[in-house]
C-alpha cells in the first residue's frame, strides 16, 4: 500500500502558516502565506498537513470582539486566551486536538513519518516556547500546543514539537532541523 510517488513524510503546521486570512486582527506579517517556511518544507519534498486554526474555530474570525485589532497584540491575545477557556470554546478545542491525533496516528499506522509540528510563538493558541497571557509575552504553551501535547502523551504519541515566529531569523533553520529528523 503506498508504493506510488509519494515521499511519506508530512509534517503539521499551524494553520496561519498557511493562511494570514485567519490570523487575528492586527498581527499578520504577510498578505497570504510564509513563503519561505513552505518553500523550505516543499523543497524537502515532505507533506504539508494544516492543523485548524482553534481560534477561528472555536471564537471567529474576529475572535468575539471586532475591536480586537484596536488593542495592543498581547493585550488583545491574553482576551483571546481567556476565551478559549470558556466551556463551549474548551469543547470544540477537545475536538480539534482530537482530530489531529486521529491524523497522526493515521498517518503512523501507514508508515509515514510524521516530522513534527509547528507552532507560531506568543499566540495563546500555538505558542509552543512562549504564549500571551497577562498582557505580555510569557515563558509557555498556548491552550491548543498545550492540550495537544496532552492528548499526544495520552495516546502514546511522540511527535517533536517546535514554536518558531516566521519573521525571526532562526524561524527557517528551526524548520530545516525538524525535516532532517
Amino acid at each position: 500500500m503506498f508504493t506510488d510517488g509519494r515521499s511519506r513524510r508530512v509534517i503539521f503546521l499551524a494553520h496561519c502558516l498557511l493562511n494570514q486570512n485567519a490570523i487575528s486582527d492586527g498581527t499578520a506579517e504577510v498578505p497570504a502565506v510564509h513563503r519561505e517556511i513552505l518553500r523550505t518544507i516543499l523543497d524537502a519534498q515532505v507533506g504539508v498537513v494544516q492543523m485548524p486554526c482553534p481560534e477561528l474555530c472555536c471564537l471567529g474570525l474576529d475572535r468575539g470582539d471586532p475591536k480586537g485589532g484596536e488593542r495592543p497584540v498581547v493585550v488583545e491575545n491574553t482576551r483571546i486566551r481567556r476565551a478559549m477557556g470558556q466551556p463551549e470554546a474548551a469543547a470544540r478545542l477537545r475536538e480539534l486536538t482530537s482530530q489531529v491525533v486521529r491524523q497522526i496516528r493515521e498517518y503512523r499506522k501507514h508508515g509515514f513519518a510524521v516530522l513534527g509540528i509547528v507552532g507560531v510563538d506568543r499566540s495563546p493558541c500555538c505558542g509552543v516556547n512562549t504564549t500571551s497571557d497577562q498582557d505580555r509575552e510569557l515563558p509557555g504553551q498556548g491552550v491548543f500546543i498545550a492540550a495537544l501535547q496532552t492528548a499526544m502523551v495520552a495516546a502514546g504519541l511522540t511527535v517533536p514539537v517546535i514554536g518558531v515566529k516566521p519573521s525571526a531569523p532562526d524561524a527557517l533553520d528551526r524548520v530545516r532541523a525538524l525535516l532532517e529528523m
